[in-house]
């Protein structure tokens, strides 16, 4: 299905000033985790401008779509959706991680609109997922969960359970976006500990899975179509992603999981992504 809300140009720019914000929260910061925030960038544009039932002006609508960044570190993308999304001033996102800020180094729950669920310790955020998707069908509600997970965290024990309760209770509501960048703090994902290959995994845990380009917003459009059909279980969108996307020096480089850019490089890095925006 094509695009509905948006042109294909006009979501570029969305997360392209996804990515900007990102920046300019990590660089203001001096600290955070620039590169696995901005791999899910194009993700997060999708989500929150074409398939989520959300609304800035009732953040806490019961019958809202739900959306658990389990991988905690990439918050400072959550921040920038959410702020380009209208859930509060984009001004803002330069108070990350200041102890005075509502922008916790990881999504924290209460401290600031739009939030879901407390996440940042690696592996649990799916465990929540699942509650929330079992509460909706136990209230007989339509709200679907998405859960962002990482390759790296997906090395977690809890993970795997977590996707064995899924489908043991069919949560057809209930979509995983396993954003593979191929990299975590350590090095390789799959040099560190292989998870691959993920379509055979999930498929015998009882998941629908959906393989793709994790930066191609049709391609990712249409697979939260598909999951929308499929009855009786739960969906896994496999998205290969690059880690650093968007921006030519951080692109596939591990030493980007969790540095701030100095004043030059973000200078360099805010230039790339402003040549990206189209009229």
């Amino acid at each position: 299905m094509a695009l509905r809300n948006y042109t294909e140009a006009q979501l570029k720019n969305i997360a392209t000033q996804i990515r900007m914000d990102i920046l300019d929260a990590v660089h203001s910061a001096k600290s955070g985790h620039p590169g696995g925030s901005l791999s899910i960038a194009d993700i997060l544009a999708v989500l929150y401008f074409e398939e989520m039932n959300v609304d800035p002006n009732a953040p806490d609508c019961p019958d809202r779509d739900r959306l658990v960044l389990s991988k905690g570190h990439a918050a400072p993308a959550l921040y920038a959706a959410l702020a380009e999304r209208g859930f509060f001033p984009r001004e803002e996102l330069t108070t990350l991680r200041r102890a005075d800020s509502h922008l916790q180094g990881h999504p924290s729950l209460g401290h600031m609109p739009g939030i879901d669920m407390t996440t940042g310790s690696l592996g649990q955020g799916l465990s929540a997922a699942c509650g929330m998707a079992i509460s909706a069908k136990l209230q007989g509600k339509d709200y679907r969960t998405y859960a962002i997970v990482g390759d790296g965290e997906s090395q977690e024990g809890q993970i795997w359970e977590a996707a064995m309760l899924a489908a043991h209770r069919k949560l057809d509501n209930l979509c995983i976006i396993l954003d593979w960048n191929g990299l975590q703090i350590d090095g390789e994902v799959e040099q560190v500990l292989n998870p691959t290959p993920y379509p055979e995994k999930f498929e015998a845990f009882g998941f629908h899975t959906i393989s793709i380009d994790g930066h191609d917003l049709q391609a990712l459009s249409a697979a939260f179509d598909e999951a929308k059909t499929v009855k009786g279980k739960p969906t896994v969108i496999i998205a290969k992603t690059v880690k650093g996307r968007g921006v030519s020096f951080m692109e596939n480089r591990v030493e980007w999981h969790g540095a701030a850019p100095k004043d030059a490089q973000y200078e360099e890095a805010i230039a790339e992504l402003k040549a990206l925006l189209v009229d």
